[in-house]
């Protein structure tokens, strides 16, 4: 096993219209780190995330997951350990049932029925999902169709999870649930988001991305208390302020 989970080496990446989206970026992430990608809308969060599981392969430079190069050829060997969590639900939950969206990723490793079924409940207990098994995901709450689709991640037994916003859509009580969730995983964590309250209480680094270029990177409590920081790439300070001493903006 590769020391670095995640690697990236002089990543660019424009879209098909010349847009640039990622200028050179590098970057090392540790087995079990969470690490925070926060910026201004714009700032590439999104782009950077759909690199880490082929779903975008670079312009120009290169991505390995513990050691392997994303590349069309490695895709699969690269998607059994990144777990992506999309920012829309929407986008993951597909099937008749929650039962049959969270089985069907593990469905299509070679499980049996039995390990199939271990795995789904296993997820669905973990995010507090349990009463919703028979439940069709079109009629789910916002916040349950997110719950949902990190179970269906988290049955695939990744050992990288990506999380694209994935407070977005819970209540004060659900988003409360989700943070105590994303602290108990050992996997290794990126998490895209603009709550940087959760940031804190979750992540012990965060990358600052802005225009495409990672702009600062080390712990959160350091870097939200530089205003000149934040002013700069259009972030605001956490809403209940980071320990230590912080200037107001």
């Amino acid at each position: 096993m590769s020391p670095v989970a995640i690697e990236l080496r002089g990543v660019s990446h424009a879209y098909p219209d010349g847009t640039p989206a990622l200028r050179g970026l590098d970057l090392h992430i540790a087995h079990g780190e969470a690490v925070a990608v926060v910026g201004a809308n714009g700032a590439g969060k999104s782009t950077l995330l759909l690199h880490l599981n082929g779903l975008l392969l670079p312009s120009q430079g290169e991505v390995r997951i513990d050691g392997l190069p994303v590349a069309r050829a490695t895709l699969a060997r690269v998607r059994r350990n990144v777990g992506f969590v999309f920012q829309d639900a929407d986008d993951q939950l597909f099937m008749p049932t929650v039962q049959d969206d969270v089985a069907f990723g593990p469905s299509n490793q070679g499980l049996s029925a039995q390990q199939v079924q271990a795995r789904v409940d296993a997820a669905l207990d973990a995010v507090g999902a349990t009463h919703l098994a028979k439940r069709a995901p079109y009629r789910l709450s916002g916040g349950e169709k997110r719950a949902i689709a990190i179970a269906g991640v988290l049955a695939m037994e990744p050992s990288i999870l990506v999380l694209d916003e994935p407070s977005s859509g819970f209540d004060p009580a659900g988003r409360r649930r989700l943070i105590g969730l994303l602290r108990s995983f050992t996997q290794t964590r990126v998490i895209a988001t603009h709550d940087l309250d959760l940031v804190l209480e979750v992540c012990e680094r965060v990358l600052v991305l802005h225009h495409g270029r990672v702009e600062a990177d080390g712990a959160p409590n350091e870097l939200f208390a530089d205003p000149d920081l934040l002013r700069r790439c259009h972030l605001e300070p956490p809403l209940g302020g980071v320990r230590g001493d912080v200037q107001e903006l």
